[in-house]
């Protein structure tokens, strides 16, 4: 028999569709926008300044709307979670972009939910058959990928990626289920605080340099990706994890190789071959049906 919605989900439905939006058309967008703006920073030290700027920002702003501070147990939780999405996730995906097209590497981390699906077991969230196929046919695809120019001629992108994607979702799933953050954008706002500052201990680490000079492209990118890659769809990717079941809030991954591979083509000169084509396929047949395995 048919249930109607309950009123608290029919009135979260245009938050959850506008966050669905965010996580597909903007984060399919900034793999791009992190090329350009490796023009003029260091990796380490871009993803850093980048979530330092906007969870600072966005912690001031709560606080003067009356948000409460974290409590400590949360700022833990925010250091975990902040140090594998952030400092593992897009700092990862920023040292491939050294050598990798940000076409090739959106492409790859479309594997995120067959990663996700398989750290769920230890929570006693198996796969059902279908998942299992997509797993596997993602895996084929990924196997494939490896495979074509880019990151054969890249192994150490290829690794940077497949680590990040691994933190990234290991972050998500701890998240949800281990370490919960501060309630509301307060939760957001410290976790890419607690990240951010992981990442520029990380940029010291390794002796990078800050710019002598930054490109209009490069400065234009930064800002970008600090509005919108991280006001914008990281909050709107932490509120799907909080209301909607992870395969939905991993449907990104349909959208975002399809938009950055062809951002990158357009406005990069990128390329992509006929075998990475191929993988890319395979990858997103699996994605469809391993996140159609269940109601």
């Amino acid at each position: 028999m048919h249930q109607t919605p309950s009123p608290t989900v029919r009135n979260n439905q245009p938050l959850i569709v506008l966050s669905l939006l965010s996580t597909w058309i903007i984060w399919g967008s900034t793999y791009l926008a992190i090329r350009f703006a490796l023009d003029s920073f260091a990796p380490f030290l871009l993803m850093g300044l980048r979530f330092v700027i906007a969870g600072g920002l966005l912690m001031i702003v709560c606080r003067l709307r009356g948000a409460a501070l974290p409590a400590f147990v949360e700022w833990r939780n925010a250091t975990i979670v902040g140090g594998l999405m952030l400092g593992g996730g897009m700092a990862s995906a920023a040292y491939a972009e050294q050598t990798v097209s940000s076409g090739l590497v959106v492409t790859f981390i479309a594997i995120s939910p067959l990663v996700m699906s398989a750290m769920l077991m230890a929570f006693k969230i198996y796969p059902t058959r279908r998942e299992i196929l997509g797993m596997a046919l993602g895996a084929m695809g990924v196997g494939l990928l490896s495979q074509g120019q880019g990151f054969s001629a890249s192994p150490s992108g290829m690794i940077a990626v497949l680590v990040g994607c691994v933190t990234w979702n290991l972050g998500s799933v701890l998240s949800r289920f281990k370490t919960p953050l501060a309630p509301g954008v307060m939760g957001y706002a410290s976790e890419m605080v607690m990240g951010g500052a992981i990442l520029l201990i990380m940029s010291v680490i390794h002796q990078e340099r800050w710019p002598v000079a930054v490109t209009p492209k490069a400065l234009g990118s930064f800002i970008y990706l600090i509005v919108f890659g991280s006001w914008v769809a990281f909050n709107a990717y932490m509120v799907l994890l909080e209301r909607v079941r992870p395969a939905l809030a991993l449907s990104y991954t349909f959208i975002n190789p399809i938009i950055g591979v062809a951002l990158g083509i357009v406005l990069a000169n990128e390329t992509f071959t006929f075998l990475e084509a191929v993988a890319a396929f395979i990858i997103l047949i699996g994605l469809i049906i391993a996140l159609t395995g269940r109601r």
